[in-house]
C-alpha cells in the first residue's frame, strides 16, 4: 500500500463504498462491517470482582474483517475511525482503536451527520480524540443488560422454560402491553347519549343546513346517561324556538410538525406506510448510506436516521428557505423554533432531513425502490413543511340557544394553505387523533362553511335526534403507538425500540392480531414473576431515571461503574430471593390437530434452541418430533406436494417442498403462484427498483 494513503474505516460496506467515491484515490476506505470486539457470548463476561470491568473478545467470525484492517493499517499515512456519530459508533472505534494500539486521544475520530461530499471533507479536515464519555455511556448500557439478561434468564430456564429471557429495557415494555391488556379486559363500557340537530335559517332565505351538537344546560355541561334522560331532553328541546346566541369569528392558524426525529419516523411511517418499525429502519439506512441516482451517481439522501433532536443546521434552513422560496414564493416561508421534548443528549446531531433539499422525491423516483421513495418522500415533505409558514384558516364559533339549552356548530375554510402545500394528504398519528376528538377542529377535515348567520336570528330545526354510545376500551398498542408511549415514558432511547418488539415477538411473549400488539399467556406469565421479584427492572419510573442517570455519564462525565455498582447491588439481592423462592412453573403445551404418524397421538407445540417445534404428546414412549411449517398455497413444481415456509438453523426464512428429502426445491425468496412466461419457472416475491416479481431460474433473469 502507498504509504501516502490515508486509512478511513467506517462500518458498513454501502457506506464505505459512498465514501470511497467522495474521497478519492488519496484514501483507503474499509468496512468493519459493525461491531469488531464484544462481549463473550459463553459466559457473563463481567468481572465482578474487579470493579464490573468488561472481558471483552474478538467477535468470532471476524478474524478475516480484523487481520485485513490491521493490514491496511500498517502502511497508512494516517487513520481515521469513521463510524456512526453516537454512543454505538464511538465505542466501536474505541474498540477499533484498541485492536489496531492507535492512541484514542489523538485525532484519529471523524463524524459527519450527513453523506455527501462537503460533509465527508469537511469531517476529514477536523478530526477528534475520541469522546470517552460517549464510550463509557455505551458501556455502562452494555454491562447493565447484560447483568439482566445473563443472570434472569438462566432463571426463567430453570424456573419457567427453556429459551426465555428478560432485559432491562425489554422486560419494562412488555409490562407496559400486558397493563394495557388487563386494562382491556377489565373495562366496562358506560351508556352515554348525544343530541344534535340539523339546522337551517328561519326566514328560509339560505337553504343551507348545518350540524350542532347540544353541549350545555344552564351553562354546565350536559351528561346524557339513559334513553330516559335523552327523551326528556328532547321534549323539551320541542317546545322551544331556536336562536343564534353567540357568534365568534377568528382567524386560526395551524403550524408544521417540526422534523423527523427516530421515534417520530417509525410513528408517522407505521401510520402512514404501513411499515414495521424494522423496515422503516432498514429502508432510512439505505438512504442514510448512499443510493444510486441518475446523474448524481452514489449519495446519501437523508442525514443520520438515529436522533432524539429536532434542531436544523443553519446550511440546512438556508438552503431550504431557498427552494421554497424559488418554488413557491416568499410567502410560504416560514420560521418556527421547535424544541426537544426532553433534554437531549445526542443535540450534536440534527433532526432526520433530506440531505439535498432540491432534490424532489418525483425527481429521483426511478432511482429508488418503491419502499426508499415513499419513505423518502416521508422525510423530504416532512422537512420542507416544517420550514413552511403555518395554514390559515377563517374559523367560527356559533352558539345556538334553546331555553335553558345551548348547542354548538363550528365552521372553518382555509384561508392560506402554507405548509399543506407540499404536506402529505396522509394522515399521521397525530391527524387521526383530532379526528377522534368529535369536539376539535381538525386541520385535515375539509372545509365546513357555515351559512351567514347573526346574533338573534332565528333558526330552524330537523333531524334532531338522541344517538347512544358507549365509552369504548383503551386501544391495544400498535407498534407505531407502543413506539409513542415508550419515549412518552423515557423507556429505552429510539435505536433500541426495533430490538426490543423483534425480541418480543421471537420470544413468543407477545403476538400481532392484524397492527396490534397483544400479550401471550407467557407473556403473562414472565411479566407476573419479574413483578413479584424484581419489580425494579419492570417498573417505568425506575427505568426511566436509570436512563436518566445513564445519560449523565455523557453529560456531566459521571462515574459509569458506579451507576452499575448500585443498580447491582438491588439486582444481586433480588436474584437471591427469586431463586429460593420462586418455585418450578408447569405452562402447559399447546396442543395442535396434527396427528403423530408413529404412535396416533397429537402433536404439541415445543420451543427449543432454534424456536419452535412440533413433539409428540407421547413423549418420553414416542419421541417424533418435526419443524412447524407454515403453507404457502403453491405447489411444489417437481412433485406437485405443498411449498411451506421454513427456517434455517441461521433463523433465516426459506421456502421448501413439504415432500423434503424426497424432494428437496427450496427457494431463498417466497414463491408465488405464477409462471415465468421465458422459461415456465416459479416467479418469486423479489422486490428491485422497477420489479415486485423475479424468476427463481436464475439462469433466466425475467422481472415484471
Amino acid at each position: 500500500m502507498n504509504s501516502s494513503k490515508s486509512l478511513v474505516i467506517v462500518e458498513s460496506p454501502s457506506k464505505a463504498k459512498t465514501i470511497g467515491k467522495f474521497l478519492g484515490s488519496k484514501y483507503k476506505v474499509v468496512a468493519s462491517v459493525g461491531h469488531v470486539r464484544d462481549l463473550p457470548k459463553s459466559k457473563l463476561g463481567i468481572n465482578l470482582e474487579q470493579n464490573f470491568e468488561p472481558e471483552y473478545i474478538s467477535i468470532r467470525g471476524k478474524g478475516d474483517v480484523i487481520k485485513a484492517m490491521k493490514k491496511e493499517a500498517k502502511g497508512a499515512d494516517k487513520i481515521y475511525l469513521a463510524t456512526d456519530p453516537d454512543r454505538e459508533g464511538e465505542a466501536i472505534s474505541w474498540h477499533i482503536a484498541h485492536l489496531l494500539a492507535l492512541d484514542e486521544n489523538k485525532p484519529i475520530r471523524i463524524v459527519f451527520n450527513e453523506i455527501t461530499k462537503d460533509a465527508i471533507k469537511g469531517a476529514v479536515k477536523n478530526p477528534r480524540p475520541i469522546d470517552l464519555k460517549l464510550v463509557d455511556a455505551q458501556q455502562a448500557r452494555r454491562v447493565l443488560d447484560r447483568l439482566v439478561g445473563y443472570q434472569i434468564s438462566p432463571l426463567l430456564w430453570r424456573k419457567v422454560r427453556r429459551g426465555l429471557s428478560a432485559g432491562r429495557v425489554q422486560s419494562a415494555a412488555l409490562k407496559i402491553i400486558c397493563d394495557r391488556e388487563k386494562e382491556i379486559k377489565a373495562f366496562i363500557p358506560r351508556e352515554f347519549w348525544n343530541i344534535s340537530a340539523v339546522f337551517r335559517k328561519g326566514d328560509g332565505s339560505d337553504d343551507k343546513t348545518f350540524i350542532g351538537r347540544l353541549t350545555e344546560h344552564k351553562g354546565k355541561k350536559v351528561q346524557i346517561d339513559d334513553k330516559q334522560s335523552a327523551d326528556a331532553i328532547l321534549a323539551e328541546l320541542s317546545k322551544r324556538s331556536y336562536a343564534v346566541r353567540s357568534i365568534d369569528r377568528k382567524e386560526r392558524t395551524r403550524r408544521p410538525f417540526a422534523p423527523f426525529t427516530t421515534s417520530s419516523l417509525q410513528q408517522d411511517a407505521s401510520t402512514k406506510l404501513g411499515y414495521f418499525t424494522k423496515k422503516v429502519m432498514f429502508v432510512a439506512q439505505q438512504l442514510y448510506e448512499g443510493v444510486e441516482v441518475k446523474g448524481h451517481g452514489t449519495i446519501g439522501l437523508v442525514t443520520y436516521i438515529r436522533t432524539d433532536s429536532v434542531r436544523i443546521s443553519d446550511e440546512a434552513q438556508t438552503a431550504a428557505a431557498a427552494y421554497i422560496t424559488e418554488n413557491y414564493s416568499k410567502a410560504y416561508l416560514g420560521n418556527h423554533v421547535y424544541t426537544n421534548k426532553k433534554r437531549d443528549v445526542q443535540d450534536a446531531h440534527e433532526a432526520i432531513r433530506p440531505t439535498y433539499v432540491e432534490l424532489h422525491p418525483d425527481t429521483i423516483k426511478d432511482s429508488l425502490t418503491k419502499e426508499q421513495y415513499a419513505l423518502y418522500r416521508l422525510i423530504w415533505t416532512r422537512f420542507v413543511a416544517s420550514r413552511m409558514a403555518a395554514a390559515v384558516y377563517d374559523s367560527e364559533a356559533v352558539e345556538i340557544g334553546n331555553g335553558d339549552y345551548t348547542f354548538r356548530a363550528n365552521g372553518s375554510k382555509l384561508k392560506f394553505d402554507g405548509y399543506l402545500k407540499v404536506y402529505d394528504s396522509g394522515k399521521s398519528a397525530a391527524a387521526k387523533t383530532a379526528e377522534n376528538d368529535k369536539s376539535a377542529d381538525s386541520e385535515y377535515a375539509e372545509d365546513r362553511q357555515l351559512p351567514a348567520l347573526s346574533e338573534g336570528e332565528a333558526l330552524r330545526s330537523t333531524d334532531l335526534a338522541g344517538e347512544q354510545n358507549f365509552t369504548q376500551p383503551p386501544f391495544r398498542f400498535t407498534e407505531a403507538s407502543l413506539v409513542k408511549d415508550l419515549e412518552e415514558k423515557n423507556i429505552g432511547r429510539p435505536s433500541t425500540y426495533v430490538p426490543i418488539i423483534a425480541t418480543l415477538t421471537d420470544r413468543k411473549y407477545i403476538t400481532r392480531e392484524k397492527k396490534s400488539l397483544l400479550p401471550t399467556d407467557l407473556g403473562f406469565v414472565v411479566t407476573d414473576l419479574m413483578e413479584t421479584y424484581f419489580k425494579e427492572i419492570v417498573d417505568t419510573g425506575f427505568t426511566a431515571d436509570l436512563e436518566d442517570k445513564l445519560d449523565d455519564i455523557e453529560v456531566k462525565n459521571t462515574n459509569w461503574k458506579d451507576i452499575v455498582a448500585s443498580f447491582y447491588g438491588i439486582l444481586k439481592d433480588e436474584l437471591q430471593i427469586a431463586d429460593r423462592e420462586i418455585e418450578k412453573l408447569v405452562i402447559e403445551d399447546e396442543v395442535t390437530d396434527e396427528i403423530c404418524e408413529l404412535c396416533g397421538k397429537h402433536f404439541v407445540k415445543k420451543f427449543g434452541r432454534f424456536g419452535e417445534f412440533l413433539a409428540c404428546s407421547g413423549y418420553p414412549d414416542c419421541k417424533n418430533t418435526k419443524p412447524i411449517v407454515i403453507k404457502i398455497d403453491v405447489k411444489c413444481p417437481r412433485c406437485g406436494k405443498d411449498i411451506v415456509a421454513r427456517k434455517s438453523k441461521k433463523g433465516r426464512m426459506f421456502y421448501g417442498c413439504s415432500g423434503y428429502p424426497e424432494c428437496n426445491q427450496i427457494f431463498w425468496n417466497k414463491p408465488v403462484e405464477k409462471k415465468c412466461p421465458q422459461c415456465g419457472a416459479l416467479l418469486t416475491e423479489k422486490k428491485t427498483k422497477n420489479s415486485d416479481l423475479a424468476c427463481s431460474n436464475a439462469e433466466c433473469g425475467y422481472k415484471e
